[in-house]
């Protein structure tokens, strides 16, 4: 049986949760005793996800963030959950230089910079109902803390 546990956190989608969201994550993945890089490579990821909910799910309003973190094996699942307005075409927000908000100085490179710090990028989204954004990410051949 392999070894699996799992961590949720609730937030406000305020910017001052982003960090408190980086490093809950972060510390959740130490259990399978990361590296440097897949730790900074996780707080990115997680990061991007957070503040595409705060600029673009509920732009000026404040509601819910919920960050689902599960490991089972060496693998990390990181879920991040809105219910904001949702995203109309995925596929083209997906894309690198794609942003709803050139205004805000956006580089519309969220999306991309998930994909490449990740080993597994899945957004799914329905307009006035909000966005779930998997993440998974295998984490190097260090034994195990928990058992």
């Amino acid at each position: 049986m392999e070894n699996t546990n799992e961590m949720t956190l609730e937030m406000d989608s305020r910017s001052c949760n982003e960090g408190l969201a980086r490093i809950t994550v972060a510390a959740f993945a130490t259990q399978l005793n990361p590296t440097l890089e897949e730790v900074a490579d996780i707080k990115t990821a997680v990061s991007e996800a957070i503040t595409n909910c705060i600029v673009h799910a509920y732009e000026k309003e404040t509601d819910k963030i919920r960050i689902d973190c599960t490991i089972c094996g060496r693998e990390l699942t990181v879920a991040v959950t809105d219910h904001g307005r949702g995203i109309e075409n995925v596929e083209k927000a997906m894309e690198p230089m794609f942003t709803t908000k050139p205004e805000q100085d956006r580089s519309g490179m969220g999306f991309a910079f998930m994909e490449a710090f990740m080993d597994m990028l899945e957004v799914e989204s329905e307009p006035g109902k909000g966005t779930v954004v998997r993440m998974k990410k295998k984490i190097g051949t260090g034994s195990q803390v928990f058992e």
